[in-house]
């Protein structure tokens, strides 16, 4: 039987509990989930990659019920799945933006690898506002984004942010 190994990825600068959601939901479904970090030169991060990996595996070992790895990534996220030798990509939508946007990605990676298939989560209700950029923001501006990450999340921010 082959393993069921999924893709990902995001930014999660920061980890949001959309994205644990996201997590939750796809862990009783695959074998083993690969949580990729994308590194994007042109962004300014407001959390270190290492960060991010910390964040990722502390609500990983405590949340979800399948084999993780995290691992950090540059270039297509498509080479990364065939890499890790992942069968699926994860994507969650919070709306029809996010729908049409991701259809379009998973229809240029199918013709990049059509054996990797996308897998498309809608976010639960409670977490379908929650956006990283906008958490991003309130937190540059010194706003509580409590209500928007895990404390794990909260936590590596506040040191991130005494820090500047």
């Amino acid at each position: 039987m082959t393993r069921r190994i999924a893709l990902f990825t995001g930014s999660f600068d920061p980890f949001t509990y959309g994205h644990q959601n996201i997590l939750q939901i796809a862990s009783s479904l695959f074998d083993k989930i690969v949580i990729a970090i994308g590194v994007n030169s042109v962004k300014a991060p407001l959390l270190q990659i290492e960060q991010r990996v910390s964040i990722i595996q502390d609500i990983c070992q405590n949340n979800i019920n399948c084999d993780y790895e995290v691992i950090s990534f540059e270039g297509l996220a498509i080479d990364t799945a065939k890499k890790y030798g992942a069968n699926f990509i994860i994507r969650g939508l919070r709306d029809t933006n996010d729908f049409n946007y991701e259809t379009q990605l998973s229809e240029m990676n199918a013709t990049l690898a059509p054996d990797i298939q996308t897998v498309f989560f809608p976010s639960s209700q409670i977490y379908r506002h929650i956006s990283s950029t906008l958490v991003r923001q309130i937190i540059q501006l010194g706003g509580d984004a409590s209500l928007f990450v895990p404390p794990e999340s909260q936590k590596i921010i506040q040191i991130a942010m005494s820090r500047n």
